[in-house]
Parts: C-alpha cells; structure tokens; sequence
C-alpha cells in the first residue's frame, strides 16, 4: 500500500501527469485512504538501449514471425493494469529470449492495438515504453 502523503508529480514523454488523487477519505484512524493513479505513467527505454535479443523480437514482430515460442502473439490481458487501460484483446505478448534460460525466461516485449511498443524484463512486474526515436 502506497504512502498516504501524496506523491510528487510524474513527468512522461507527453508532458506532468497530475499527481495521483486520494480515493475516500479515511473514516478512522485506521482507515487509511488509497491512492488511485489518474493516469498510468511509464518511464521510457530507448530502442537502442534495449537487448539485442529484444531487437530481434521486434524484428519478427515487424515481419509478421516466425517466431520462436508457440505461445507468441497471445493476448496479453493486462490483468495489473500495468499498461494503459484497453479493452481485452489490444495488447499481444511476445518472448525477449534470454541466454542461458531453459524456458521462455522473464523478458517480454507487449504491443498495443495502436503500435505502441512495451518492455519488461521482470515478467510484467514493470514496464517501459520502447521510444523507437533513440
């Protein structure tokens, strides 16, 4: 649970976010309010800072596959939110091959409906979005 203090403001690539408002005030002293992002704000990554191997799942991805997993392409449900709110079905998941894994590993790059481009090397946990401009 997040600090009842209110968080400073969030720059993004398109401009400050507000900060995040309280949900319902606190009713006892042990009733401590929420705090409820307006908006969800992700730090960038640049395209060219990213693995190799990221680079070469975009690039499949560009190319409409092969790809290396059969699990590639399946609907990526968003399920923490994580990303921006979109109807099911907007965001598609694809394996980042880590070296040395026996398995798929933790690496993911996510895409949107739109475009938009997502990286996460901690199996969702957090993500950034792929400015494909540096």
């Amino acid at each position: 649970m997040k600090s009842p203090s209110a968080p400073a403001a969030t720059a993004t690539r398109s401009g400050t976010t507000s900060a995040p408002k309280p949900s319902a005030p606190a009713k006892s002293p042990t009733d401590l309010p929420t705090w409820v992002p307006t908006s969800t704000a992700l730090a960038d990554v640049c395209r060219s800072k990213l693995p190799s191997q990221a680079l070469d799942t975009l690039g499949l991805i560009a190319k409409g596959g092969p790809y290396p997993y059969r699990s590639d392409g399946i609907v990526f449900e968003n399920r923490e939110s994580r990303l921006p709110r979109q109807s099911n079905g907007y965001y598609h998941e694809f394996t980042v091959v880590t070296p040395g894994s026996d398995d798929r590993g933790t690496r993911r790059v996510v895409i949107g409906g739109a475009g938009e481009q997502y990286w996460t090397a901690d199996h969702y946990a957090s993500f950034q979005e792929i400015d494909s401009r540096c």
